[in-house]
């Protein structure tokens, strides 16, 4: 089955502004949460420049790999 299928990426921004004007001390956080238990399975905080990369990362993976395969690559991403 497809990541696509099994989780979903939610991307919560710490504030109005786009990554690239926003305050320095701002925080985004990245959540994959599953689909089926409706459970985060990995979960992020990033300034914003960073998350915004991160999230098209992830979303590109869900897209392309299967659901063990995506876990397998980004349970070893540091939180």
């Amino acid at each position: 089955m497809r990541a696509t299928h099994a989780y979903r990426l939610i991307l919560t921004r710490g504030g109005r502004a786009p990554a690239l004007l926003a305050d320095a001390g701002r925080v985004d956080h990245i959540e994959i949460v599953e689909i089926d238990s409706g459970e985060a399975v990995l979960f992020w905080d990033r300034p914003p420049q960073a998350a915004s990369k991160l999230a098209r990362a992830l979303r590109a993976d869900l897209a392309q790999l299967e659901a063990p395969e995506f876990i397998a690559r980004w349970s070893t991403v540091e939180h």
